[in-house]
């Protein structure tokens, strides 16, 4: 598709030349040579191709599958994808992740000393950049269709880019807003105005978009805006110093009121349902009625060295068996901390560790058998075949980016900060997924047990690996502070404070080169 998606994003300083698009989500790119724009937006047929490339840019990093045409430059494309990205900023910068590679600037993360010229944080920004990118560029071309159809399509490629920026203004704070292709540079926003636009669209959006559970799998419907706009209401408080704890509780009601469900299918029979989320038939086994938004993955067609990939073949090491998780080998990186280990209670099912041979107290984050291994993402399907890659290089498992449980627990937070939820209610949320996680009513809590503090552990529990982490200890001024330390938190062994400025992380230096209307986050 040459030419498709060129143009200058000058607003995020990033230069693209993407010529692909997808016959479906699950589908790596066409021959790029294979149609021109006018083709692309003729119909809507051509359209939900195009539509596709804008989900795919949170999935894949290029034109090539795992590797080759990056669609962006300046580090290895495997580090490149989103949900990696989002796994080292989000997941690798707190209690819930350590790794032992070595790449240049990879340790600064878990050890909180990370600078404005760090490639990971860069990655990120040029990544989430290219998301709007994809998602200007379709919406603007797909507006000149008539179809009626067109228009759930556009609201879709509006939702995707209201979350982008949802996760720009978290993890940056002030960054441009741009909603159209342009040529010239922007002015930076302010963390408020972001916000605004990221709340105006999924408001307006949100019955233009398919009812609940009507869109095929891995598109996302109206309970998708619900979801994000109780995330957004959940940390308003932080983000725009105004507790909107009330439209926090709403919006969750709406999700939790759709046709999703908690899964309690216990699939492969080990007694069980929570570990079927994390399995290579998630998209069938169950699970999916859970998902409200996720990332989609295939070992053959649609591969990546991000996504489950990653998280599946960079955990294993050791002396752990890759064939237990579907893949050829192990690439000796991520374990977790004993801080999460020991929020886990006895019998939860949830405890997806692997301590044969590891210590469970780090004394090298270099070395992989200091920290308890997590097998929570594997590559297996139900029945314990491994997924579609028979050489086991790429995995099939699906990513949840929302998944109802969260929903769940925003839902009993905002009650606690002062929303107008139940507490009763809260209470049996909460009490939902502990039944599941222990397989009876043996890890139920009480009224008096359901405190801010314990909902941050359970949300420690039940969402770990999920891309959630840091935001969530920013939302309880527990990132930065010594009121909750871990093992090497701020570089040292037993944990200590660092600058309050690092809630955010910084814009990069190359990007604040490109731009000089843009001006630093305080203490970078």
């Amino acid at each position: 598709m040459k030419n498709l998606f060129k143009q200058f994003n000058y607003a995020l300083a990033l230069l693209l030349l993407v010529s692909a698009c997808h016959d479906d989500l699950d589908q790596s790119p066409i021959d790029p040579d294979s149609f021109t724009e006018e083709d692309v937006f003729t119909n809507a047929t051509e359209a939900k191709g195009a539509l596709a490339k804008v989900y795919a840019s949170l999935a894949l990093t290029g034109q090539e599958g795992p590797s080759g045409q990056p669609d962006i430059a300046n580090i290895d494309e495997g580090f490149s994808q989103y949900s990696r990205m989002l796994f080292n900023l989000n997941e690798l910068t707190t209690d819930n992740a350590v790794i032992a590679w070595g790449d240049a600037g990879l340790q600064d993360l878990h050890g909180m000393y990370w600078t404005a010229s760090n490639d990971f944080t860069d990655a990120m920004y040029n990544r989430l950049a290219q998301t709007v990118s994809f998602s200007n560029s379709f919406i603007g071309n797909a507006a000149n269709l008539s179809d009626a159809v067109v228009t759930q399509y556009i609201a879709e490629a509006r939702f995707v880019r209201a979350f982008a920026y949802y996760n720009l203004m978290d993890l940056y704070g002030n960054v441009p807003l741009v909603t159209e292709i342009a040529t010239t540079l922007p002015s930076q926003n302010s963390r408020e105005e972001v916000f605004t636009f990221v709340e105006t669209e999924l408001l307006e959006i949100q019955n233009q978009l398919a009812t609940s559970g009507s869109n095929e799998y891995g598109r996302v419907d109206q309970v998708a805006a619900w979801a994000l706009l109780s995330k957004l209401y959940l940390n308003a408080e932080v983000w725009i110093g105004q507790p909107l704890y009330n439209d926090a509780v709403t919006y969750a009601n709406n999700a939790i009121n759709s046709s999703y469900s908690i899964n309690t299918v216990d699939a492969n029979g080990n007694g069980s349902a929570y570990d079927e989320l994390f399995l290579a038939d998630n998209n069938v086994n169950g699970a999916q009625n859970e998902f409200i938004f996720t990332l989609n993955f295939d070992g053959i067609n649609s591969q990546t060295y991000g996504g489950t990939t990653f998280l599946v073949h960079a955990a294993i090491g050791g002396d752990m068996d890759p064939n237990e998780f579907g893949v050829n080998g192990g690439w000796g990186g991520l374990r977790t901390t004993s801080a999460l280990v020991n929020k886990m209670g006895t019998g939860d099912s949830r405890a997806l560790f692997y301590s044969a041979g590891q210590n469970l107290e780090i004394t090298d984050m270099t070395t992989f058998t200091d920290g308890y291994a997590v097998t929570k993402f594997k590559n297996l399907k139900s029945d314990g075949t491994q997924g579609s890659d028979t050489a086991g290089d790429f995995v099939d498992t699906d990513l949840p980016l929302i998944r109802l449980s969260e929903i769940y627990l925003n839902y009993a937070e905002a009650t606690l900060r002062g929303g107008s939820g139940s507490t009763s209610i809260a209470l049996d949320l909460i009490n939902e997924l502990r039944e599941r996680a222990y397989g009876d009513t043996s890890g139920n809590i009480s009224s008096g047990d359901l405190t801010l503090d314990f909902i941050l552990d359970e949300r420690a529990r039940e969402l770990y690996w999920e891309g959630q982490r840091r935001t969530d200890l920013v939302r309880y001024n527990y990132f930065t502070t010594n009121a909750y330390l871990w093992p090497f938190k701020g570089d040292a062994a037993l944990g200590s404070s660092v600058s309050n400025f690092r809630n955010v992380f910084p814009i990069p230096t190359n990007t604040i080169l490109s731009n000089p209307n843009l001006q630093q986050n305080t203490g970078y």
